[in-house]
């Protein structure tokens, strides 16, 4: 067993509550669109400022927010498609959504970002050509290089960690969002800095170190218990996007 995963479990068993460990309700979205919304809003703003977001364009069109039974996708005719929101965001444009829909007008950096919103679009554009409608496709997406090479093409989304997220956000089990607050969380144990190439496996192999105890643990659900714990030790004002403040455990 490679030392540094060892390394890695023994510090995740002892500070994380993993017996105890759930996602949160932004897991549990009704449609994709609110997947894209809430990846590309998420990054480098504090959660509660995306949860907003998110709920402003749910009231705008009176969507639902999340699923009902967490442990299936809604039907698709359930959905809001994405090539619904598509023509939504064509027919309004990027502008008048971000400052009537989300009444946020963020950019995706400061230097020559274009707002959040039309990057949310580009983003949602991109699936539609690759025939990704609803929840249900997520899995014909991930791996596919092509999608993801249009994606990071975007203004912004140049590090793919959006796209990480999307896909977390979305259902994959597998995937972890490698960035400042897991980075962190692994040097800790480690006693070394970690890059953004390492985050993945090592975070990986150290689940199915840890299943042995906890046998429902996954990488997303590990990645997600790393961040409260992060968000804990950094503070209240720590400016991140962790989501824990609501909890979908019962």
């Amino acid at each position: 067993m490679n030392n540094n995963i060892v390394l890695i479990a023994a510090h995740a068993d002892r500070v994380l509550p993993l017996d105890s460990a759930c996602l949160g309700d932004e897991y549990y979205y009704q449609s994709l669109p609110l997947c894209i919304v809430d990846a590309v809003y998420s990054i480098g703003v504090r959660y509660e400022g995306v949860k907003n977001v998110v709920a402003r364009y749910c009231a705008r069109f009176d969507l639902q927010r999340t699923r009902t039974t967490k442990g299936a996708f809604s039907l698709a005719h359930e959905q809001e498609s994405i090539t619904a929101f598509c023509e939504k965001a064509e027919r309004i444009g990027p502008t008048t959504m971000a400052v009537e829909v989300y009444r946020n007008r963020q950019r995706t950096s400061a230097r020559s970002g274009i707002l959040k919103a039309d990057a949310v679009y580009l983003f949602a554009a991109i699936l539609r050509k690759y025939g990704i409608e609803y929840l249900q496709d997520i899995s014909g997406a991930i791996g596919n290089t092509a999608l993801e090479r249009d994606i990071r093409s975007i203004p912004g989304q140049t590090s793919g960690i959006s796209l990480k997220y999307f896909f977390m956000l979305a259902g994959s089990d597998d995937i972890i969002k490698p960035d400042r607050m897991v980075l962190a969380f692994l040097g800790e144990a480690l006693g070394r800095l970690v890059s953004t190439s390492e985050a993945q496996n090592l975070l990986t192999a150290a689940v199915e170190r840890l299943r042995v105890n906890h046998p429902n643990l996954t990488p997303r659900l590990l990645d997600h218990e790393v961040w409260k714990y992060q968000r804990d030790q950094r503070g209240a004002s720590s400016t991140s996007r962790y989501k824990g403040v609501q909890s979908s455990c019962s």
